[in-house]
Protein backbone atom coordinates (compact mmCIF):
# COMPACT_ATOMS: atom_id res chain seq x y z
CA UNK A 1 0.00 0.00 0.00
CA UNK A 2 3.17 2.34 0.66
CA UNK A 3 4.25 1.79 -2.67
CA UNK A 4 1.22 2.34 -4.51
CA UNK A 5 0.63 5.92 -2.52
CA UNK A 6 4.49 6.80 -3.10
CA UNK A 7 4.06 6.23 -6.94
CA UNK A 8 0.84 8.64 -6.52
CA UNK A 9 3.28 10.83 -4.72
CA UNK A 10 5.67 11.00 -7.57
CA UNK A 11 3.46 10.73 -10.08
CA UNK A 12 1.73 14.04 -8.74
CA UNK A 13 4.93 15.61 -8.45
CA UNK A 14 5.46 15.26 -11.88
CA UNK A 15 2.90 16.42 -13.04
CA UNK A 16 3.06 19.78 -10.89
CA UNK A 17 6.71 20.29 -12.44
CA UNK A 18 5.57 19.87 -16.46
CA UNK A 19 2.43 22.28 -15.16
CA UNK A 20 5.22 24.64 -13.94
CA UNK A 21 7.64 24.16 -17.02
CA UNK A 22 4.69 24.67 -19.14
CA UNK A 23 3.00 27.58 -17.77
CA UNK A 24 6.59 29.31 -16.92
CA UNK A 25 5.25 31.66 -14.49
CA UNK A 26 7.40 31.75 -11.58
CA UNK A 27 10.64 33.78 -12.00
CA UNK A 28 11.41 33.41 -8.60
CA UNK A 29 12.87 29.96 -9.67
CA UNK A 30 15.01 28.58 -12.40
CA UNK A 31 13.01 29.30 -15.91
CA UNK A 32 12.17 25.73 -17.83
CA UNK A 33 13.26 27.01 -21.14
CA UNK A 34 16.50 26.14 -22.37
CA UNK A 35 19.52 28.60 -22.60
CA UNK A 36 18.54 30.89 -19.87
CA UNK A 37 21.97 32.66 -19.91
CA UNK A 38 20.89 33.90 -23.46
CA UNK A 39 18.20 35.59 -21.33
CA UNK A 40 18.77 39.64 -21.93
CA UNK A 41 21.76 39.28 -23.88
CA UNK A 42 23.05 41.90 -25.64
CA UNK A 43 25.22 42.99 -28.61
CA UNK A 44 28.07 44.26 -27.04
CA UNK A 45 28.08 41.69 -24.66
CA UNK A 46 27.44 38.33 -27.36
CA UNK A 47 30.49 40.74 -29.33
CA UNK A 48 32.48 40.68 -26.33
CA UNK A 49 32.07 37.11 -25.94
CA UNK A 50 33.12 36.30 -29.82
CA UNK A 51 36.20 38.29 -29.13
CA UNK A 52 37.08 36.34 -26.06
CA UNK A 53 36.21 33.02 -27.18
CA UNK A 54 33.53 32.33 -25.10
CA UNK A 55 30.69 31.91 -27.54
CA UNK A 56 30.85 30.51 -31.17
CA UNK A 57 27.92 31.59 -33.62
CA UNK A 58 26.87 28.07 -34.10
CA UNK A 59 26.10 28.21 -30.14
CA UNK A 60 24.22 31.11 -30.09
CA UNK A 61 22.07 30.10 -33.12
CA UNK A 62 21.67 26.78 -32.25
CA UNK A 63 20.59 27.74 -28.44
CA UNK A 64 17.81 30.41 -30.18
CA UNK A 65 16.53 27.72 -32.02
CA UNK A 66 15.87 25.85 -28.81
CA UNK A 67 14.53 28.61 -27.48
CA UNK A 68 11.96 28.83 -30.43
CA UNK A 69 11.12 25.31 -30.34
CA UNK A 70 10.78 25.38 -26.09
CA UNK A 71 8.77 28.86 -26.22
CA UNK A 72 7.02 29.43 -29.80
CA UNK A 73 6.06 26.08 -31.01
CA UNK A 74 5.16 24.51 -27.42
CA UNK A 75 5.46 25.63 -24.06
CA UNK A 76 3.60 28.93 -23.96
CA UNK A 77 3.09 28.41 -27.61
CA UNK A 78 3.75 32.28 -28.60
CA UNK A 79 3.18 31.52 -31.93
CA UNK A 80 5.49 34.26 -32.87
CA UNK A 81 7.85 32.82 -35.68
CA UNK A 82 6.25 32.11 -38.84
CA UNK A 83 8.64 30.26 -40.61
CA UNK A 84 12.70 28.96 -39.01
CA UNK A 85 15.30 29.51 -41.62
CA UNK A 86 16.39 26.14 -42.58
CA UNK A 87 20.10 27.44 -43.27
CA UNK A 88 20.96 29.38 -40.16
CA UNK A 89 23.14 26.77 -38.39
CA UNK A 90 25.28 26.53 -42.18
CA UNK A 91 24.93 30.44 -42.12
CA UNK A 92 26.21 30.11 -38.84
CA UNK A 93 29.23 27.95 -39.22
CA UNK A 94 30.81 29.76 -41.90
CA UNK A 95 30.71 32.97 -39.10
CA UNK A 96 32.56 30.58 -37.20
CA UNK A 97 34.98 29.97 -40.03
CA UNK A 98 35.47 33.79 -40.34
CA UNK A 99 35.71 33.86 -36.25
CA UNK A 100 38.54 31.30 -36.35
CA UNK A 101 40.77 32.99 -38.87
CA UNK A 102 40.23 36.14 -37.51
CA UNK A 103 38.58 37.84 -40.65
CA UNK A 104 35.57 38.74 -38.58
CA UNK A 105 33.36 41.59 -40.15
CA UNK A 106 30.75 44.15 -39.49
CA UNK A 107 29.09 45.58 -36.43
CA UNK A 108 26.54 43.20 -36.50
CA UNK A 109 28.72 39.50 -36.58
CA UNK A 110 27.09 36.91 -35.39
CA UNK A 111 23.89 38.70 -34.13
CA UNK A 112 20.97 36.20 -35.20
CA UNK A 113 18.00 38.96 -36.28
CA UNK A 114 14.18 38.06 -37.73
CA UNK A 115 12.50 39.89 -40.18
CA UNK A 116 8.87 40.85 -40.07
CA UNK A 117 7.47 38.13 -43.00
CA UNK A 118 6.96 40.59 -45.78
CA UNK A 119 10.38 41.60 -46.34
CA UNK A 120 11.83 39.71 -49.10
CA UNK A 121 14.74 37.46 -48.44
CA UNK A 122 16.81 35.78 -50.85
CA UNK A 123 16.86 32.05 -49.14
CA UNK A 124 14.61 29.09 -48.37
CA UNK A 125 11.69 31.21 -46.86
CA UNK A 126 8.77 32.87 -48.67
CA UNK A 127 7.66 36.27 -48.21
CA UNK A 128 4.14 36.17 -47.09
CA UNK A 129 2.65 39.31 -45.25
CA UNK A 130 0.67 35.96 -43.61
CA UNK A 131 -1.21 35.67 -46.64
CA UNK A 132 -1.94 32.05 -47.82
CA UNK A 133 -2.07 33.65 -51.42
CA UNK A 134 1.62 34.02 -50.93
CA UNK A 135 2.61 30.87 -49.26
CA UNK A 136 4.77 30.00 -51.81
CA UNK A 137 6.51 33.38 -52.87
CA UNK A 138 10.01 33.15 -52.75
CA UNK A 139 11.74 35.99 -53.85
CA UNK A 140 14.66 36.42 -56.59
CA UNK A 141 16.96 38.29 -54.16
CA UNK A 142 17.51 39.89 -51.22
CA UNK A 143 15.74 43.28 -50.09
CA UNK A 144 18.53 45.97 -49.40
CA UNK A 145 17.67 45.79 -46.09
CA UNK A 146 17.96 42.16 -45.92
CA UNK A 147 21.17 41.71 -48.38
CA UNK A 148 22.65 45.20 -45.62
CA UNK A 149 22.26 42.57 -42.59
CA UNK A 150 24.11 39.51 -44.02
CA UNK A 151 26.81 42.23 -44.80
CA UNK A 152 27.02 43.32 -41.33
CA UNK A 153 27.45 40.05 -40.17
CA UNK A 154 23.51 38.93 -38.80
CA UNK A 155 22.12 35.75 -38.85
CA UNK A 156 18.32 35.93 -39.94
CA UNK A 157 17.32 32.85 -38.49
CA UNK A 158 13.61 33.28 -39.31
CA UNK A 159 10.12 35.29 -40.35
CA UNK A 160 7.91 37.02 -37.51
CA UNK A 161 4.34 36.12 -38.15
CA UNK A 162 2.21 39.78 -38.42
CA UNK A 163 -1.16 41.27 -38.53
CA UNK A 164 -1.83 40.14 -41.89
CA UNK A 165 -1.13 42.48 -45.13
CA UNK A 166 0.47 44.77 -42.08
CA UNK A 167 -2.75 45.52 -40.85
CA UNK A 168 -4.64 46.82 -44.13
CA UNK A 169 -7.25 44.37 -45.12
CA UNK A 170 -9.96 44.71 -42.70
CA UNK A 171 -12.97 46.53 -41.61
CA UNK A 172 -11.67 45.43 -37.53
CA UNK A 173 -8.94 42.69 -36.95
CA UNK A 174 -6.91 41.03 -34.27
CA UNK A 175 -3.48 41.98 -34.49
CA UNK A 176 -1.17 39.72 -34.66
CA UNK A 177 -3.54 37.25 -36.84
CA UNK A 178 -2.85 35.82 -40.32
CA UNK A 179 -4.32 33.14 -42.44
CA UNK A 180 -1.03 31.77 -42.82
CA UNK A 181 0.59 31.87 -39.48
CA UNK A 182 -2.66 32.36 -37.09
CA UNK A 183 -2.58 34.46 -33.86
CA UNK A 184 0.30 35.59 -31.88
CA UNK A 185 0.24 36.02 -28.10
CA UNK A 186 1.62 38.65 -25.76
CA UNK A 187 4.50 36.83 -23.69
CA UNK A 188 3.44 39.35 -20.75
CA UNK A 189 -0.05 37.33 -20.61
CA UNK A 190 -0.88 35.08 -22.98
CA UNK A 191 -4.53 36.14 -23.75
CA UNK A 192 -3.42 39.56 -24.18
CA UNK A 193 -2.59 41.09 -27.50
CA UNK A 194 0.89 41.92 -29.19
CA UNK A 195 -0.44 44.74 -30.68
CA UNK A 196 0.52 44.86 -34.38
CA UNK A 197 1.18 44.74 -37.32
CA UNK A 198 4.78 43.58 -36.60
CA UNK A 199 3.38 41.50 -33.54
CA UNK A 200 5.77 38.83 -33.71
CA UNK A 201 8.94 41.31 -34.04
CA UNK A 202 8.09 42.46 -30.66
CA UNK A 203 6.91 39.41 -29.20
CA UNK A 204 9.62 37.55 -30.47
CA UNK A 205 12.81 40.24 -28.85
CA UNK A 206 11.02 40.55 -25.70
CA UNK A 207 10.29 36.61 -25.15
CA UNK A 208 14.51 36.61 -26.22
CA UNK A 209 14.33 34.16 -29.01
CA UNK A 210 16.68 36.77 -31.07
CA UNK A 211 18.78 39.49 -30.52
CA UNK A 212 16.78 42.14 -32.74
CA UNK A 213 13.82 41.97 -35.43
CA UNK A 214 13.25 44.26 -38.00
CA UNK A 215 9.56 45.49 -37.96
CA UNK A 216 8.28 48.08 -40.61
CA UNK A 217 5.35 50.30 -40.00
CA UNK A 218 2.78 52.72 -42.14
CA UNK A 219 0.80 54.17 -38.96
CA UNK A 220 1.93 52.65 -35.16
CA UNK A 221 3.03 49.08 -36.34
CA UNK A 222 6.20 49.28 -34.51
CA UNK A 223 6.15 51.28 -31.99
CA UNK A 224 2.51 49.80 -30.79
CA UNK A 225 3.79 46.32 -30.41
CA UNK A 226 6.82 47.28 -28.47
CA UNK A 227 4.98 49.08 -26.30
CA UNK A 228 2.58 46.13 -25.37
CA UNK A 229 5.68 43.76 -25.51
CA UNK A 230 7.87 45.93 -23.53
CA UNK A 231 10.66 46.54 -25.72
CA UNK A 232 12.38 49.54 -27.41
CA UNK A 233 11.17 50.19 -31.19
CA UNK A 234 12.28 52.93 -33.36
CA UNK A 235 10.08 53.98 -36.41
CA UNK A 236 12.92 56.01 -38.43
CA UNK A 237 12.45 59.27 -40.63
CA UNK A 238 11.16 57.84 -44.10
CA UNK A 239 13.86 57.26 -46.38
CA UNK A 240 16.56 56.45 -43.71
CA UNK A 241 16.05 52.81 -44.90
CA UNK A 242 15.26 51.01 -48.13
CA UNK A 243 11.66 49.80 -48.33
CA UNK A 244 12.14 48.14 -51.89
CA UNK A 245 11.64 44.31 -51.30
CA UNK A 246 8.89 45.06 -48.59
CA UNK A 247 5.17 44.26 -49.29
CA UNK A 248 3.91 47.59 -49.73
CA UNK A 249 0.56 49.87 -48.27
CA UNK A 250 2.02 53.48 -48.48
CA UNK A 251 4.80 54.87 -50.27
CA UNK A 252 4.61 58.27 -48.04
CA UNK A 253 4.37 56.87 -44.77
CA UNK A 254 6.31 53.02 -44.57
CA UNK A 255 9.31 52.06 -43.19
CA UNK A 256 11.15 49.38 -41.71
CA UNK A 257 12.58 49.48 -38.48
CA UNK A 258 14.48 47.90 -35.54
CA UNK A 259 13.38 46.39 -32.22
CA UNK A 260 15.64 45.11 -29.37
CA UNK A 261 15.25 45.04 -25.81
CA UNK A 262 17.63 48.11 -25.26
CA UNK A 263 18.23 51.45 -26.65
CA UNK A 264 21.69 49.97 -27.49
CA UNK A 265 21.09 47.50 -29.63
CA UNK A 266 19.09 49.93 -31.40
CA UNK A 267 21.60 52.21 -31.88
CA UNK A 268 23.92 49.21 -33.01
CA UNK A 269 21.88 47.63 -35.42
CA UNK A 270 20.52 51.25 -37.28
CA UNK A 271 23.81 52.55 -38.63
CA UNK A 272 24.25 49.11 -41.30
CA UNK A 273 20.87 49.46 -42.49
CA UNK A 274 21.34 53.25 -43.51
CA UNK A 275 22.16 53.67 -47.24
CA UNK A 276 20.59 55.37 -50.75
CA UNK A 277 19.22 52.63 -52.54
CA UNK A 278 18.11 53.65 -56.25
CA UNK A 279 15.31 51.59 -56.25
CA UNK A 280 13.76 53.88 -53.94
CA UNK A 281 13.80 57.23 -54.19
CA UNK A 282 13.02 58.36 -50.63
CA UNK A 283 16.66 56.93 -49.67
CA UNK A 284 17.85 59.75 -51.51
CA UNK A 285 16.85 62.32 -49.18
CA UNK A 286 18.56 60.88 -46.45
CA UNK A 287 22.19 62.00 -47.71
CA UNK A 288 23.70 63.87 -45.47
CA UNK A 289 21.50 63.22 -43.17
CA UNK A 290 22.22 59.33 -42.26
CA UNK A 291 24.69 58.16 -40.35
CA UNK A 292 26.67 55.05 -39.99
CA UNK A 293 27.37 54.54 -36.65
CA UNK A 294 24.34 55.66 -34.05
CA UNK A 295 25.82 54.13 -31.14
CA UNK A 296 28.32 57.49 -30.78
CA UNK A 297 24.76 59.01 -29.42
CA UNK A 298 24.60 56.30 -26.73
CA UNK A 299 25.36 59.18 -24.23
CA UNK A 300 23.90 58.54 -20.57
CA UNK A 301 24.30 62.80 -19.90
CA UNK A 302 21.99 63.33 -22.77
CA UNK A 303 18.88 64.68 -21.38
CA UNK A 304 20.86 67.22 -20.48
CA UNK A 305 19.81 70.63 -21.30
CA UNK A 306 16.87 69.07 -23.45
CA UNK A 307 13.64 70.94 -23.90
CA UNK A 308 11.06 68.24 -24.40
CA UNK A 309 7.35 69.00 -25.17
CA UNK A 310 4.95 66.45 -23.06
CA UNK A 311 2.11 66.17 -25.36
CA UNK A 312 -1.17 66.82 -23.28
CA UNK A 313 -3.66 66.41 -25.93
CA UNK A 314 -2.37 62.46 -25.51
CA UNK A 315 -2.99 61.95 -21.74
CA UNK A 316 -6.44 61.17 -20.48
CA UNK A 317 -7.24 58.25 -21.83
CA UNK A 318 -6.16 56.00 -18.77
CA UNK A 319 -4.84 57.76 -15.45
CA UNK A 320 -2.61 55.01 -14.48
CA UNK A 321 -0.74 55.72 -18.17
CA UNK A 322 -1.12 59.03 -17.08
CA UNK A 323 0.98 58.19 -13.17
CA UNK A 324 3.43 56.34 -15.58
CA UNK A 325 4.35 58.87 -17.44
CA UNK A 326 4.44 61.84 -15.48
CA UNK A 327 6.63 59.99 -13.27
CA UNK A 328 9.02 59.67 -16.57
CA UNK A 329 8.74 63.56 -16.47
CA UNK A 330 9.72 63.79 -13.54
CA UNK A 331 13.35 61.05 -14.44
CA UNK A 332 13.47 63.69 -17.44
CA UNK A 333 13.93 66.87 -14.76
CA UNK A 334 16.40 64.79 -12.61
CA UNK A 335 18.57 63.84 -15.79
CA UNK A 336 18.28 67.96 -16.98
CA UNK A 337 15.95 67.96 -19.25
CA UNK A 338 13.29 70.79 -19.14
CA UNK A 339 9.58 69.52 -19.36
CA UNK A 340 7.78 71.91 -21.32
CA UNK A 341 3.60 70.71 -21.43
CA UNK A 342 2.02 71.04 -24.99
CA UNK A 343 -0.88 70.82 -26.71
CA UNK A 344 -1.12 69.46 -30.68
CA UNK A 345 -3.01 71.59 -32.94
CA UNK A 346 -7.05 70.09 -33.95
CA UNK A 347 -7.09 68.84 -37.18
CA UNK A 348 -9.97 66.74 -39.41
CA UNK A 349 -7.73 65.30 -42.01
CA UNK A 350 -9.04 60.93 -40.93
CA UNK A 351 -10.60 60.80 -44.72
CA UNK A 352 -8.06 62.18 -46.46
CA UNK A 353 -5.34 60.23 -44.52
CA UNK A 354 -7.39 57.20 -45.49
CA UNK A 355 -7.11 58.07 -49.12
CA UNK A 356 -3.83 58.52 -49.26
CA UNK A 357 -3.43 54.90 -47.64
CA UNK A 358 -5.95 53.34 -50.66
CA UNK A 359 -4.25 55.07 -53.79
CA UNK A 360 -1.01 53.97 -52.59
CA UNK A 361 -1.60 50.57 -51.60
CA UNK A 362 -3.24 49.95 -54.92
CA UNK A 363 -0.36 51.36 -56.89
CA UNK A 364 1.98 49.50 -54.71
CA UNK A 365 0.52 45.54 -54.44
CA UNK A 366 -0.09 45.57 -57.74
CA UNK A 367 3.32 46.54 -58.63
CA UNK A 368 4.89 44.24 -55.96
CA UNK A 369 2.61 41.15 -57.03
CA UNK A 370 3.35 42.03 -60.71
CA UNK A 371 6.89 41.98 -60.60
CA UNK A 372 8.11 39.10 -58.13
CA UNK A 373 8.86 36.68 -60.56
CA UNK A 374 7.57 33.80 -58.96
CA UNK A 375 4.53 31.69 -59.80
CA UNK A 376 1.43 32.83 -57.42
CA UNK A 377 -1.94 32.47 -57.62
CA UNK A 378 -2.68 36.11 -57.69
CA UNK A 379 -1.14 39.09 -59.44
CA UNK A 380 -2.38 41.91 -58.45
CA UNK A 381 -5.05 43.18 -55.86
CA UNK A 382 -8.22 41.90 -57.52
CA UNK A 383 -6.99 38.21 -57.81
CA UNK A 384 -6.44 38.77 -53.74
CA UNK A 385 -9.33 40.00 -53.10
CA UNK A 386 -11.07 37.38 -55.57
CA UNK A 387 -8.59 34.25 -53.71
CA UNK A 388 -9.99 35.24 -50.37
CA UNK A 389 -13.42 34.73 -51.15
CA UNK A 390 -12.40 31.35 -52.37
CA UNK A 391 -10.41 30.57 -49.55
CA UNK A 392 -11.54 28.79 -46.39
CA UNK A 393 -9.35 30.57 -43.80
CA UNK A 394 -8.75 34.23 -45.14
CA UNK A 395 -12.05 35.41 -44.22
CA UNK A 396 -13.07 33.32 -41.11
CA UNK A 397 -13.32 35.83 -38.70
CA UNK A 398 -12.35 39.69 -40.81
CA UNK A 399 -13.42 41.11 -43.75
CA UNK A 400 -11.67 42.80 -46.25
CA UNK A 401 -13.20 45.98 -46.72
CA UNK A 402 -10.31 48.15 -47.16
CA UNK A 403 -9.13 46.09 -50.22
CA UNK A 404 -12.72 47.00 -51.87
CA UNK A 405 -12.06 50.52 -50.92
CA UNK A 406 -8.62 50.01 -52.55
CA UNK A 407 -9.68 48.47 -55.55
CA UNK A 408 -11.77 51.05 -56.65
CA UNK A 409 -9.49 53.73 -56.48
CA UNK A 410 -7.84 55.10 -59.27
CA UNK A 411 -4.44 55.76 -60.11
CA UNK A 412 -1.95 58.57 -58.19
CA UNK A 413 -2.67 61.29 -61.08
CA UNK A 414 -6.30 61.33 -59.26
CA UNK A 415 -6.78 65.03 -58.07
CA UNK A 416 -8.45 63.57 -54.55
CA UNK A 417 -5.42 61.48 -53.78
CA UNK A 418 -3.02 64.86 -54.72
CA UNK A 419 -5.29 66.81 -52.61
CA UNK A 420 -5.29 64.40 -50.11
CA UNK A 421 -1.89 64.10 -49.76
CA UNK A 422 -1.26 67.40 -49.89
CA UNK A 423 -3.76 68.03 -47.03
CA UNK A 424 -2.14 65.65 -44.32
CA UNK A 425 1.23 66.18 -44.73
CA UNK A 426 0.98 70.52 -44.27
CA UNK A 427 -1.04 69.21 -41.37
CA UNK A 428 1.61 67.02 -39.96
CA UNK A 429 4.54 68.58 -40.39
CA UNK A 430 4.37 72.46 -41.18
CA UNK A 431 0.99 73.26 -39.01
CA UNK A 432 1.89 70.14 -36.85
CA UNK A 433 5.38 68.22 -34.99
CA UNK A 434 7.49 71.64 -37.00
CA UNK A 435 4.88 74.23 -35.70
CA UNK A 436 4.90 72.66 -32.05
CA UNK A 437 8.65 72.24 -32.32
CA UNK A 438 9.66 75.62 -33.30
CA UNK A 439 6.98 77.39 -31.09
CA UNK A 440 8.20 75.79 -28.06
CA UNK A 441 12.15 75.18 -28.89
CA UNK A 442 11.74 71.54 -28.47
CA UNK A 443 14.21 69.08 -29.16
CA UNK A 444 11.35 66.43 -29.40
CA UNK A 445 7.71 65.36 -27.89
CA UNK A 446 6.80 63.00 -25.36
CA UNK A 447 3.59 61.11 -25.15
CA UNK A 448 2.24 58.23 -23.68
CA UNK A 449 2.74 55.03 -27.05
CA UNK A 450 -0.29 53.25 -25.62
CA UNK A 451 -2.65 51.75 -23.35
CA UNK A 452 -2.10 48.03 -21.43
CA UNK A 453 -2.60 45.04 -23.91
CA UNK A 454 -6.49 44.17 -24.26
CA UNK A 455 -7.29 40.85 -24.76
CA UNK A 456 -7.13 39.31 -28.10
CA UNK A 457 -10.52 39.05 -29.63
CA UNK A 458 -11.38 36.90 -32.73
CA UNK A 459 -14.72 38.28 -32.82
CA UNK A 460 -14.76 41.77 -32.14
CA UNK A 461 -11.00 42.80 -33.23
CA UNK A 462 -8.78 44.70 -31.25
CA UNK A 463 -10.09 47.05 -28.71
CA UNK A 464 -7.73 50.40 -28.68
CA UNK A 465 -7.63 52.59 -25.80
CA UNK A 466 -4.92 55.21 -26.35
CA UNK A 467 -1.84 56.09 -28.49
CA UNK A 468 -0.36 58.64 -31.16
CA UNK A 469 1.54 56.85 -33.60
CA UNK A 470 -0.32 59.11 -36.57
CA UNK A 471 1.36 62.33 -36.48
CA UNK A 472 5.05 61.01 -36.99
CA UNK A 473 3.74 58.53 -39.14
CA UNK A 474 1.94 60.56 -41.44
CA UNK A 475 4.98 63.22 -41.43
CA UNK A 476 6.91 60.70 -41.99
CA UNK A 477 9.05 61.21 -38.75
CA UNK A 478 11.19 59.25 -36.27
CA UNK A 479 9.21 58.28 -33.21
CA UNK A 480 11.44 55.97 -30.25
CA UNK A 481 9.64 54.28 -27.72
CA UNK A 482 10.54 52.41 -25.08
CA UNK A 483 9.16 50.93 -21.41
CA UNK A 484 7.86 53.46 -19.07
CA UNK A 485 7.05 50.66 -16.43
CA UNK A 486 3.77 48.18 -15.84
CA UNK A 487 0.17 48.34 -15.09
CA UNK A 488 -0.10 45.04 -13.75
CA UNK A 489 1.51 42.78 -15.42
CA UNK A 490 1.35 44.22 -18.56
CA UNK A 491 4.10 46.57 -20.01
CA UNK A 492 3.56 50.41 -21.43
CA UNK A 493 5.74 52.69 -23.26
CA UNK A 494 6.69 56.41 -23.78
CA UNK A 495 7.59 57.47 -27.25
CA UNK A 496 9.90 60.72 -28.13
CA UNK A 497 8.90 62.08 -31.01
CA UNK A 498 11.22 64.58 -33.17
CA UNK A 499 11.71 66.27 -36.52
CA UNK A 500 12.88 64.65 -39.85
CA UNK A 501 16.20 63.19 -39.83
CA UNK A 502 16.45 63.27 -35.88
CA UNK A 503 17.35 59.75 -34.60
CA UNK A 504 20.39 60.97 -32.90
CA UNK A 505 18.48 63.20 -30.80
CA UNK A 506 16.24 60.55 -30.17
CA UNK A 507 18.48 58.21 -29.15
CA UNK A 508 20.61 60.43 -26.93
CA UNK A 509 17.34 61.01 -25.00
CA UNK A 510 15.72 57.55 -25.01
CA UNK A 511 19.26 55.95 -23.20
CA UNK A 512 19.69 58.68 -20.89
CA UNK A 513 16.18 58.04 -19.38
CA UNK A 514 16.58 54.56 -19.75
CA UNK A 515 20.01 54.17 -17.59
CA UNK A 516 18.01 56.57 -15.65
CA UNK A 517 14.39 54.50 -15.06
CA UNK A 518 15.70 50.83 -15.92
CA UNK A 519 11.96 49.61 -16.78
CA UNK A 520 12.45 46.79 -18.99
CA UNK A 521 11.41 43.45 -17.21
CA UNK A 522 11.85 40.19 -19.21
CA UNK A 523 8.10 38.50 -19.66
CA UNK A 524 6.42 35.71 -17.58
CA UNK A 525 4.20 34.29 -20.17
CA UNK A 526 1.24 34.10 -17.70
CA UNK A 527 -1.82 32.23 -18.64
CA UNK A 528 -3.86 34.76 -17.56
CA UNK A 529 -4.55 38.23 -15.54
CA UNK A 530 -7.35 36.74 -14.02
Amino acid sequence: MKTVQIKKFLLLASLMIIISCTTGTDKKNVTPFPATWLEEMTIARLEEGYSKGSYTVTGVVKDYLDRISAIDKSGPGLNSVIIVNPDALQIAEELDMELKSGKVKGPLFGVPVMLKDNIDTHDKMPNTAGSRALRDNYPLKDSPLARKLREAGAVIIGKTNLSEWANFRASSSSSGWSGLGGQTKNPYVLDRNPCGSSSGSAAAVSANLCMLAIGTETDGSIVCPSNNNGVVGLKPTVGLISRSGIIPISFTQDTPGPIGRTVSDIAACLGPLTGIDSTDIRTLTSSGNSKNDYTIFLNSKGLKGKRIGLLKTDMGFSAKVDTLLMKVAEILKKEGAEVIIVEAPKVNIGEAALNVLLYEFKDGIDKYLGSTGTSLPVRDLKGLIEFNKKDSVELKYFDQKEFEQAQSKGDLNSKEYKESLTKILRAMREDGIDKMMNENRLDAIMSPTGSPAWKTDLILGDHFVGGNSSPAAIAGYPSLTLPMGFIGDLPVGVSFTGRAWSEPVLIEIAFSYEQASKQRKAPAFKVSDN
